[in-house]
């Protein structure tokens, strides 16, 4: 069961799932996951042993981008359930030592929000958006040249009205951007806060958190120019130093989507009166190599230290490819813009090193997000292209194949119809989909499903204490951790051949077996007590 830690400190350590509604469990056989679905399955959950669940918006949507595109904060949308359901089930994960964490996407509404609909209208909401006249001598081309927040798109993030006046979207056209300079902007996700810590919730993640302040003057793109007129603004940090007075009044808590190379800027987001936590996304996109993880490591713990924040670690999210198929592939990183269709992938080879790097990850100091599904080891499907939904595709112009592979809605019981997922799911299932179901991986004591169990029911005992690196040959990561009862160690085999292990008292899990000299085999992982 998920424990609760320390009521100040828990996140600092927690290990947090990624519920994504949509395809997580079908409650009323609509093929849509709901509300009632994930409740169903907070069991599950809690023997899974998490700490606290974070939900992808699950408001009303017109579902242009899966639920990223919010038309209304304080209403739940009507495929995943009512307020009061999402009211119960934060309260039945609570009593289960859970915590519930929302996702909350201030850089844009849907294009169906209230205040959009009236700036249509011509209304004084304009001021809450970015309209601008265009260039040309007829106001034909768009204000400026920026590009698209989607990768390989080519699409102006500019939309012409038929009155000839333009709004800005980084994203979809059905994205407006809200002006972030406007106080009532401000006000309102104030509120918004407000509203869901006041029905219970534990914390927020806050999505392209580093994207909301732009430049008044809507400047041209410019490659290099300090400061960007849209990415990593000073104005942001005033916006989260306000929303952090707002969480410290309910003791909530924040983990932000920064994606930011350079890890001094990304560090001032994580300054005590802004930011609690935010994606490290440099693990997350990191190849399957000793050097670079070690070197992803480091900086990313040297980065948190000063500021004594703790370090976030993910494999995987509802936007990458699933990591036993990442790790399958010649190319083991992740990088939107190299995604295609028909990649070779060695699934075998994938999931031993997904195994592995579930406890490398979990051993790490700090807090784990891991994404559903994950814990059942769970393939990147291929969508069939007259089933692709996601919008990601078809601004590429039909060359990426999306995000849609990662949301395949999970398998939950190997002998019933759609694995048990409950009604004909939104996204199809790829045809031996029901191998992967929870009930046949419970019952197997080598699967995916038990490796995570046992690794969670463990892990408290790491905690976000120091990390000390350990003599190891090429290729080998080897660290010490304090532990309750003396230290425990992580060692992680990348190299070619099987390698000794460090002396230790005892072996308490591995992601496979040791070979017949007690070595660890290549693409294996361990934990030992020291």
């Amino acid at each position: 069961m998920g424990q609760p830690t320390h009521a100040q400190n828990w996140w600092r350590s927690a290990v947090i799932y990624q519920v994504y509604v949509r395809s997580f469990a079908d409650g009323d056989g609509d093929g849509t996951g709901d509300l009632a679905g994930v409740r169903a399955r907070l069991p599950y959950l809690a023997e899974l042993g998490v700490d606290a669940l974070w939900f992808n918006p699950w408001y009303l949507s017109p579902m242009k981008d899966g639920g990223y595109d919010v038309a209304d904060y304080r209403v739940i949308d009507p495929a995943f359930g009512t307020l009061a359901e999402a009211e119960k089930l934060i309260a039945e994960a609570k009593e289960l030592g859970i915590r519930t964490l929302v996702d909350i996407v201030p850089n844009h509404v849907s294009d169906q929000h209230p205040w959009f609909q009236a700036a249509l209208a011509g209304g004084p909401e304009r001021e809450l958006f970015h309209f601008r006249p265009g260039r040309g001598e007829h106001g034909e081309l768009p204000p400026n040249d920026w590009p698209s927040q989607f990768a390989g798109s080519a699409e102006p993030v500019w939309t012409r009205l038929p009155d000839g006046t333009w709004y800005l979207h980084l994203f979809t056209p059905e994205q407006p951007d809200l002006n972030w300079a406007h106080p009532a902007v401000r006000q309102e996700h104030e509120e918004i806060l407000r509203f869901w810590f006041e029905r219970g919730v534990a914390g927020v993640r806050i999505d392209s958190a580093a994207l909301l302040a732009k430049d008044p003057d809507l400047p041209d793109f410019v490659e290099g120019r300090d400061p960007h007129p849209y990415v990593d603004r000073d104005e942001l940090h005033d916006i989260y130093r306000s929303w952090r007075t707002v969480a410290d009044a309910y003791d909530g808590i924040f983990v932000g989507e920064v994606w930011l190379p350079d890890t001094e800027r990304f560090a001032r987001y994580l300054r005590p009166d802004e930011l609690h936590t935010a994606f490290n996304f440099s693990f997350l996109s990191c190849p399957w190599d000793a050097g670079r993880l070690r070197t992803s490591i480091d900086e990313t713990l040297a980065e948190h230290a000063p500021i004594g924040a703790p370090a976030t670690w993910v494999l995987c999210n509802h936007d990458v490819t699933r990591t036993v198929t990442r790790y399958g592939r010649a190319d083991t990183g992740f990088d939107f813009a190299t995604k295609a269709f028909g990649t070779p992938t060695d699934l075998a080879l994938g999931t031993r090193r997904a195994r592995a790097a579930a406890l490398l990850s979990l051993a790490l100091p700090g807090a784990v997000y891991l994404y559903q599904g994950e814990e059942l080891g769970l393939p990147e499907a291929e969508i069939p292209r007259d089933r692709i939904q996601d919008p990601m595709h078809f601004r590429s112009g039909g060359t990426d194949p999306g995000r849609d592979g990662c949301r395949v809605p999970l398998p939950w019981t190997a002998d019933a119809p759609y694995a048990g997922f409950g009604g004909e799911p939104w996204l199809p299932q790829p045809s031996g989909w029901s191998a992967y179901a929870a009930d046949l991986q419970a019952a197997d004591p080598g699967s995916m499903l038990s490796l995570y169990r046992a690794a969670l029911a463990i892990r408290p005992e790491f905690g976000d204490g120091s990390l000390t690196w350990l003599p190891a040959p090429e290729g080998v990561l080897a660290f010490a951790r304090p532990g309750q009862e003396g230290r425990l160690l992580c060692v992680v085999n990348l190299a070619d051949a099987p390698a000794d292990l460090p002396a230790h008292s005892r072996l308490l899990l591995g992601s496979g077996p040791l070979d017949p000299q007690g070595r660890l085999p290549k693409d294996t992982a361990v934990w030992l007590r020291g």
